[in-house]
C-alpha cells in the first residue's frame, strides 16, 4: 500500500551512481569543489528521503 515510497530510496543512489557526472572542480562552494559538496550535498538529502520513507509505514505493534 504505502510502498511507492520505497522508490525515494532509489534517488540517492542514481545520484551518486556516476561518477564523472559530478567529477568536476567548478563550481566551488566555501572553498570545497563541486565533487566534495556534491556528495555533502547529498547526506542531508538522503536522511530525509529516509526519513520520508520510514514515516510512510504505519506502526506496526
Amino acid at each position: 500500500m504505502f510502498k511507492h515510497h520505497l522508490w525515494l530510496l532509489l534517488i540517492p543512489f542514481i545520484g551518486l551512481l556516476w561518477v564523472p557526472f559530478y567529477n568536476f572542480h567548478d563550481p566551488v562552494l566555501f572553498g570545497f569543489p563541486f565533487f566534495y559538496w556534491y556528495q555533502l550535498a547529498w547526506v542531508p538529502v538522503t536522511a530525509l528521503l529516509t526519513f520520508i520513507a520510514y514515516r510512510s509505514f504505519p506502526d506496526e505493534e
